[in-house]
C-alpha cells in the first residue's frame, strides 16, 4: 500500500553533482524516518544518509561533508543533494521510509532504486 518513486539518478563526471528525490505515497499515516541507501556490484547495501521527520540526520562517513539530506514532510518527500561526486559513489541508490500505515503497521518500505554512475 506504500509506493516510493525515486528520481534524479544519472551519469556525471567526478566532481559533479546530483540531486536525488523520493516521493512516498499510498496508505501512509505518519513517517518516522526517511533515507537513502546504496549498493554497488559485489557489495552489501549500505546507509548513505537518513533524516527523521523532526530533522535529525545521520550520514555515512564516506559522504559526510559532500551530501545533504532534506525532506518535505507535507509531500512525504526526501532529497539527497550530492556534490563533489567520486567514482566510488557509483551504485544503485534506494529510498527507504520507516512509517506507520493505515493498516496499523510500522515497517520499512523500499523504492526500486535509481542508478548513479560517476565517471573519471
Amino acid at each position: 500500500q506504500v509506493q516510493l518513486v525515486e528520481s534524479g539518478g544519472g551519469l556525471v563526471q567526478a566532481g559533479g553533482s546530483l540531486r536525488l528525490s523520493c516521493a512516498a505515497s499510498g496508505s501512509i499515516v505518519s513517517i518516522y524516518a526517511m533515507g537513502w541507501y546504496r549498493q554497488a556490484p559485489g557489495k552489501q547495501r549500505e546507509l548513505v544518509a537518513t533524516i527523521t521527520s523532526v530533522g535529525g540526520t545521520n550520514y555515512a562517513t564516506s559522504v559526510k561533508g559532500r551530501s545533504t539530506i532534506s525532506r518535505d514532510n507535507a509531500k512525504n518527500t526526501v532529497y539527497l543533494q550530492m556534490n563533489s561526486l567520486k567514482p566510488e559513489d557509483t551504485a544503485i541508490y534506494y529510498c527507504n521510509i520507516q512509517a506507520w500505515t493505515q493498516g496499523g503497521e510500522f515497517d520499512n518500505y523500499w523504492g526500486q532504486g535509481t542508478q548513479v554512475t560517476v565517471s573519471s
